[in-house]
Order: structure tokens, then sequence, then C-alpha cells
């Protein structure tokens, strides 16, 4: 029968197929971002500096400052001062431990919107914080 030449390359081709799709791909995994988490106010002016100056009831605490503008409405992102970009930052609860401070992020970004999958302060040394 003239069918069976053709069977092996088949079987090839949808097991190959299979594999490659049960195959996690780089655009679907994890990526790292690092930066401060920050609310989205300050992150347009890249600093707490000029908001603080404002409301002196903050202080000199980027934490504070951060937090504050979030209870006013603002959003948690994250700010990577070496791209000079924000991210915005689907999980805000658990940015909000963050806030003010340098973190390590491991998650998948989706127009300028990280899905975080852990969060790390910047200097932990690699111990998973949340």
């Amino acid at each position: 029968m003239k069918i069976f030449p053709y069977l092996s390359p088949l079987i090839s081709l949808i097991i190959l197929v299979g594999v490659s799709w049960a195959w996690p791909s780089e655009q679907d995994g994890l990526q790292n971002f690092s930066g401060e988490v920050m609310d989205d106010l300050c992150a347009k002016d890249k600093t707490h500096a000029k908001m603080m100056d404002q409301m002196k009831s903050m202080g000199n605490d980027p934490a504070v400052c951060s937090k504050k503008c979030v209870e006013l409405g603002a959003k948690y992102v994250l700010y990577d001062q070496q791209k000079d970009t924000v991210y915005g930052l689907a999980e805000q609860d658990k940015a909000e431990a963050f806030a003010g401070h340098k973190v390590r992020i491991s998650g998948t970004l989706d127009k300028k919107r990280i899905k975080i999958a852990k969060i790390e302060p910047a200097d932990s040394g690699g111990q998973k914080a949340k």
C-alpha cells in the first residue's frame, strides 16, 4: 500500500507539533524586572521629591509618600530608573509591602503591566519575600 510511506512522517509531525505546544514559549515565560515600587503620581516625575516638598506631612520617606498617594487614589507601579520606564502592577496588594523600596519582580508583561509571580527586595540576595 502507498499509505504506509506517508504514515511515519505524518506521525512524526503530529508528535513534533504536540511537543511544541506543550513546551512553554519564551514569550509566555516569566521575565525579570527591577526598580522601585512607587505610586503612579510620583512616577510621572520619576521622584518623590516634588510630592514630599508639597506635602510636608510625608517627611522624606518614599514609602510613606507612596502609601499616602495610593490612599488618595494613585496606583502602585514599578519605576525602572535604568530603562527610564514605568510599568503598571496588576497585583496592588503584593506591591504594597514594598512601597518606596527597590525590588526584583518575576512576572509576565502585558502592555506595560506586570502580572507579579514573585516580588522580593532588591538586596535580599535571592531570598523569596512574597
